[in-house]
């Protein structure tokens, strides 16, 4: 899974289909991540201290990862993910398309490193 927090994804199955938007949570264990007004529902909540009007509430439910594609800053197009080491030992994601670096993964290692 190397979607992370953040990063900006395109919904590629279900009735958002198409949307972009970008990830505010990720829930590794489930496979699931929160995007930001992508599979909305109705909560209907009770009167209480937090809600004291009540009614419906809006809410976004989490989608399953492989629903979602990442969508690369460089190319604007939606692509797949990668990892590889860099040449300090650091292991990074990049874009399959065209071979921009997404990120850090992990910090330097020296028994990685190419030098």
């Amino acid at each position: 899974m190397l979607i992370r927090t953040g990063d900006t994804v395109e919904v590629i199955a279900g009735a958002d289909r198409g949307t972009r938007s970008r990830v505010i949570q990720i829930d590794r264990v489930k496979g699931k991540a929160l995007v930001e007004n992508v599979a909305r529902v109705y909560r209907h909540v009770k009167r209480s201290q937090k809600h004291p009007q009540g009614g419906r509430l809006s809410v976004e439910m989490p989608v399953q990862l492989s629903n979602l594609m990442y969508v690369c800053e460089a190319c604007g197009d939606k692509a797949r993910l990668g990892t590889r080491y860099t040449e300090e030992g650091a292991k990074q994601r990049f874009c399959k398309k065209c071979d921009a670096n997404a990120g850090e993964i992990s910090p330097v290692r020296v028994a990685h490193s190419k030098k």
